[in-house]
């Protein structure tokens, strides 16, 4: 056989390994996101970072409201004493998203001095860093972490890289609740997971 046809047998083979190794690799860590996401790990802390999501107008989209509710659940209960909403302004929006959130929270009981919000952030890692800073200003020391299940694992690394001493609590009623929309957001989560891994944002 010639060389040349070698050569591109030996090329084809390895990318063949390569490609395996690869599917691999996304088989597991999605086993690891989607396994992270079941284990609720809330007890007391100081606050609870309630993490952004789509706001339409002056309405919480419905996974965000799942998140909002489950940041009032863990207060009511007592495991928190006060509520961190996060969430800046979308693209042509009216209302920040932390600004919709504490709106919910305060029709539902919570009492504004409970209630702390920051306006900039668009991202989960900018949604941390706000937080970790009304922390600092407000002396609280730790936190629960609150989102859907299949953001919690890259949303508790981000919180680690932070110094933000934090539990994860997924939302018990999250709106990703077909494997269709599970499996959409879990293709979701691994790309951002290695965009993060490879660039720290």
């Amino acid at each position: 056989m010639p060389a040349g046809a070698d050569v591109i047998r030996f090329i084809l083979k390895s990318l063949g390994w390569i490609a395996g190794a690869l599917l691999v690799w996304l088989l597991l860590l999605g086993i690891v996101i989607w396994n992270y996401g079941r284990q609720d790990q809330a007890a007391p802390a100081d606050c609870a970072i309630v993490l952004g999501a789509a706001a339409y107008g002056a309405r919480p989209s419905p996974v965000f409201e799942e998140r909002i509710r489950h940041g009032l659940a863990l207060y009511r209960t007592g495991l928190v004493s006060k509520l961190i909403f996060t969430g800046g302004y979308g693209d042509g929006a009216s209302h920040a998203e932390s600004e919709v959130a504490a709106a919910y929270a305060r029709r539902h009981g919570v009492p504004e001095a409970d209630i702390l919000i920051e306006t900039r952030s668009r991202t989960t890692q900018q949604n941390l860093t706000e937080a970790r800073a009304l922390m600092k200003a407000q002396g609280l020391r730790t936190a629960i972490l609150v989102s859907d299940p299949l953001h919690m694992r890259r949303a508790m690394w981000m919180a680690r890289d932070l110094d933000i001493p934090a539990v994860s609590s997924p939302t018990p009623t999250s709106r990703y609740r077909s494997l269709k929309t599970k499996w959409r957001f879990l293709r979701r989560e691994l790309h951002y997971w290695h965009v993060y891994l490879f660039t720290g944002t």
